[in-house]
């Protein structure tokens, strides 16, 4: 699984680092790849970190089964994110336009806090089981403006949870926190 992360946005979400990132931002990026790069040897699985840039912007490698990708002063992060998505993968990110551009490009969209939390419990969103029995709940990202009238009763199993949510349970399921 190919994860595309908001990088900054993941740091603002995990109190740790959050607190790096307060020392310097330098500080909050090395300590996110680190945690990545754990994720990575443990799952197998690569991970793509973008932050805003400035200048040109550019690439390079955190550490291993970590890219790192800085969007250049004309381009913000969010829009480096849904070139990305195109691609496939699965983004994370809380940003609304991020999540809707990935699933829009057809790629998997996850909250940070869903992420941050298989990464550092080993439960997404809780431990409660889905309808599947194997994949875990994930709580249902709501929005006032995706609200929209239904004509007609809803049709489906009622128990089952929507494609795009098994979707994300499914590429949360890959991860498995890393050994300290």
């Amino acid at each position: 699984m190919h994860w595309l992360i908001d990088g900054y946005n993941l740091i603002r979400r995990d109190p740790a680092l959050a607190s790096r990132e307060a020392e310097s931002l330098e500080a909050g990026r090395v300590a996110l790849c680190r945690l990545l790069g754990q994720a990575a040897r443990s799952s197998g699985d690569r991970f793509t970190v973008v932050f805003d840039g400035r200048g040109a912007g550019g690439s390079g490698t955190g550490v291993a089964g970590v890219s790192v990708v800085f969007s250049s002063a004309r381009e913000t992060a969010d829009r480096v994110l849904a070139r990305l998505a195109m691609g496939g993968g699965a983004v994370v990110s809380n940003d609304r336009e991020v999540r809707r551009a990935a699933g829009g490009a057809g790629a998997i969209s996850v909250t940070a806090d869903e992420f941050l939390g298989k990464l550092r419990s080993g439960a997404a969103g809780g431990t409660t089981p889905g309808p599947e029995g194997l994949a875990p709940r994930i709580p249902p990202y709501k929005d006032e403006e995706d609200e929209t009238e239904r004509r007609g009763p809803r049709k489906g199993n009622p128990r089952r949870l929507p494609r795009k949510q098994r979707a994300a349970a499914r590429a949360l399921g890959r991860l498995r926190p890393p050994k300290d």
